[in-house]
Formats: structure tokens, C-alpha cells, sequence
């Protein structure tokens, strides 16, 4: 028969106890947890412990045990998060990056050979002698057989290039651009711009047909008033729509920025029309207002997308302000 030893010890100091508050009188009572232990002599030994609101003990370690579950799923859930949006952006710069290096391949494929038909027994520097002249031969053909199509390429080109660079100058790097906004700015260029560019500078010569020395300074007046607000309004309204942003907040936008981009406009516009209306010809002014425009979209972007990014990112404030505060006790 083996004999039992009955240990009792007390459990306050060897375990850490979390106290729970209960109502319940059975969490108030001491109770006994009694484990069977078997020697190496073959004696089996009862320890009977007896502490202090035991339920209140296992409640805690059970409570912990949740905790370091939840902590470690979250953190586990945080990395493939991250690791998921580093596989996002790494694709987007991909895509971005072969955008551009298909394009500017493109671009300059084509430049260089104009003259492909002629090669034959040419060297490098002859090719690269004629390139430029052929080029501007062929835009002058372009310009005779549909001039608006012509205006229209050349315009949506520029204002593609001219809102990519004004995000690179916002900072982001060179591959890490927002697509569908260079679209947008492109598409503007593409559709209105050159279209309507083109019936404009028609439409300044009957109504300006003089050639007294007077006649420019008027031109560039008109042009930076008249024409610049109504230019401003139309880029302005159409990238808000494409946005699919709501005409309340399109009117907003534009009448926050109306000004500033009328006054910002007097800062280059003047001295590169002195050129446009006193020395290019009416046909060729298009392009050179496009070269200009490289600059000025650049600025024109920048704003547009400064007061659409700030009102969004502002929204979320006033919509915090204005809902009603909840006490914590509630």
C-alpha cells in the first residue's frame, strides 16, 4: 500500500495573481487544486495548494494567453500588409517605368529616322545632320494636311510630359508617378487644347488685323486676360469632372484658385507672347506656345492637384470636428 504525503503550500508567494473583481461569493472563497505527483521511489505525493481566490488566477493566466494570441496574429497580419503594399508599389513602378521607356523609345525611333528610306550609304553624322530638318519638313506637312489633328497630338503630348514633371518636382521619384493624373492632364491637352488653341489664335488675327507696332502689347493683353481666364476655367472645371469630383466642390476649387493662377500666368506669359504675336507665324504658334507650356503646366498641375489634394485630405478633419464626442464611460 503506498502512502500518501499531503502537502499544503501556499500559493500567494510563488505565483503572481492577477485579482479579478467578481460578484460571484464562490470567486471569494479559498480554493484547493490537489495534483498527484509520483516519486521516483514509487510514493505518490498529493500536493494540495491551497490560495486565495483561485478562480481569480486562472481567469488571469487564460486572459494573457488571449492577449499574446491577439498581439502576435496582429503583428503577423501588419508585415503581410506591408509586404503586400511593397509588391504593389514595386509593380507600379514597373509598369510606370515601362510607360516611359516605351514612349521616350518611341519618340526618339521615330525622330531618328525620318530618313530611313534615304540611309543607304549615309554615315551617323549625316543622319544625325538631316534628322532635324526632316523632322520640322514632315510638321509642316502635318500642319497642311490636318492642322487641328496636328495641334491636338502635339498639345496632349505636352501636357502628359508637363504634369510628370510637376509630380516629380512635388517630390515623388522619377518612376513612382500617379498614372491616371498624367492621363487626365493628357487627355485635356489632347481634346481641348489643341482644338481650341487653334481656332483661337485664328480668331485673335480677325480680330486684332493690324500691323501697326501697337498690336502685339494689345494681343498679350487680351490674351492674359481674356483668354488665360477662360482657359484656366475650362482646365480647371474638366479635371475637377474627371475626378468625378461634385460641381460644388469643382466651383470652390476654381474660385479658390482663379486669382492666383491668373496673377501667376502674368509672371511668364507677357514676355514669351512678345515672341508668339511679334515674331512666329500664325501656323508655327501653337508649337511654340507648347514649348512654353512645359513650364506652365508644370505650375497649372501643381495647383490643381494641391487644392484637390488638400480638400480631400481635410474632409476627414471636419467630418471628426463636426460628429458629437462620446464620453468613454458611456
Amino acid at each position: 500500500m503506498k502512502s500518501r504525503v499531503v502537502l499544503i503550500n501556499s500559493m500567494v508567494e510563488e505565483l503572481d495573481v492577477i485579482p479579478v473583481q467578481s460578484t460571484d461569493s464562490t470567486d471569494q472563497q479559498e480554493g484547493v487544486v490537489v495534483s498527484r505527483v509520483e516519486s521516483e521511489g514509487g510514493l505518490e505525493t498529493e500536493l494540495v495548494n491551497g490560495f486565495g481566490a483561485s478562480h481569480e488566477g486562472r481567469l488571469s493566466f487564460e486572459g494573457a494567453g488571449e492577449f499574446q494570441g491577439f498581439s502576435s496574429s496582429s503583428s503577423s497580419g501588419s508585415v503581410g500588409k506591408s509586404e503586400h503594399e511593397e509588391i504593389f508599389r514595386l509593380i507600379d513602378r514597373t509598369i510606370n517605368a515601362t510607360i516611359v521607356l516605351a514612349a521616350g523609345s518611341f519618340a526618339i525611333t521615330k525622330l531618328l529616322t525620318i530618313d530611313q528610306d534615304y540611309w543607304h550609304g549615309w554615315t551617323l553624322f549625316e543622319i544625325l545632320r538631316y534628322a532635324p530638318q526632316h523632322n520640322w519638313t514632315a510638321y509642316e506637312e502635318a500642319l497642311k494636311a490636318n492642322p487641328v489633328l496636328a495641334k491636338m497630338v502635339i498639345s496632349g503630348v505636352v501636357y502628359s510630359v508637363g504634369d510628370w514633371i510637376a509630380q516629380c518636382f512635388e517630390g515623388k521619384p522619377l518612376f513612382e508617378f500617379d498614372r491616371a493624373r498624367m492621363f487626365r492632364s493628357g487627355l485635356v491637352g489632347f481634346t481641348l487644347h489643341g482644338s481650341l488653341s487653334h481656332y483661337y489664335y485664328q480668331f485673335c488675327e480677325e480680330l486684332f488685323p493690324f500691323q501697326d507696332w501697337w498690336v502685339v502689347p494689345v494681343k498679350v493683353i487680351f490674351d492674359q486676360t481674356v483668354w488665360a481666364a477662360v482657359w484656366n476655367s475650362i482646365y480647371f472645371t474638366v479635371l475637377g469632372f474627371l475626378r468625378f469630383e461634385s460641381p460644388v466642390n469643382i466651383f470652390n476649387e476654381l474660385k479658390a484658385t482663379f486669382l492666383p493662377m491668373l496673377t501667376a500666368g502674368w509672371k511668364l506669359w507677357p514676355f514669351a507672347h512678345l515672341i508668339t504675336y511679334g515674331v512666329v507665324p500664325v501656323e508655327q504658334r501653337l508649337l511654340w506656345v507648347d514649348c512654353v507650356e512645359l513650364i506652365w503646366v508644370t505650375i497649372l498641375s501643381t495647383y490643381s492637384n494641391e487644392k484637390s489634394e488638400a480638400r480631400i485630405s481635410e474632409g476627414p478633419v471636419e467630418a471628426n470636428s463636426s460628429s458629437p464626442s462620446i464620453d468613454p464611460q458611456e
